[in-house]
C-alpha cells in the first residue's frame, strides 16, 4: 500500500484540509476539482491569506488510465463555507493498493483500477 504522500505530484499537498469542489468522470479517469492545501514546501507556496488558515490553491487530481471505476459509496451532499461557497468535503483517505486507488471522503468511496500516477493541474 502507498499513501498519497508517495506520488511526486501530491508529495507537497495536505488533502485532508482540501475542499472537494467537483468531480468529473471523463472516459477512462477520475477527476476531482480542489481549492487544495499547499504544504510549505510546495513550489508554488505563500503565506495564507489573512482569512485562511493554509495556502489554497486551485487544482484538478486526475487518475487517468482507468480500466475500471467502482462507487462503493457515493453523496450529493454538500456543505456551505462560511463566505458561502459550496464544496463535497474533503477526501479523507487517498490509498494505493496493488493495481488500484481507494479514495474516501464526505462525497464517497470509490476504488479506480488504473497503474497511472496521480497528476496535479493547477489553474493559473
Amino acid at each position: 500500500m502507498r499513501n498519497y504522500t508517495d506520488f511526486a505530484d501530491l508529495a507537497h499537498v495536505f488533502l485532508e484540509d482540501s475542499y472537494v469542489l467537483a468531480i468529473d468522470e471523463p472516459p477512462a479517469s477520475l477527476a476531482f476539482k480542489l481549492d487544495l492545501v499547499l504544504t510549505p514546501s510546495h513550489p508554488r507556496y505563500h503565506e495564507p491569506r489573512a482569512d485562511e488558515q493554509h495556502c489554497y490553491a486551485d487544482a484538478v487530481l486526475t487518475i487517468s488510465g482507468a480500466t475500471k471505476t467502482d462507487w462503493v459509496t457515493r453523496s450529493t451532499q454538500t456543505y456551505r463555507d462560511a463566505t458561502g461557497e459550496e464544496d463535497l468535503g474533503n477526501i479523507d483517505s487517498f490509498q494505493y493498493h496493488d493495481g488500484y486507488y481507494e479514495i474516501t471522503g464526505d462525497w464517497g468511496h470509490v476504488r479506480i483500477f488504473s497503474t497511472a500516477e496521480p497528476r496535479l493541474s493547477f489553474k493559473d
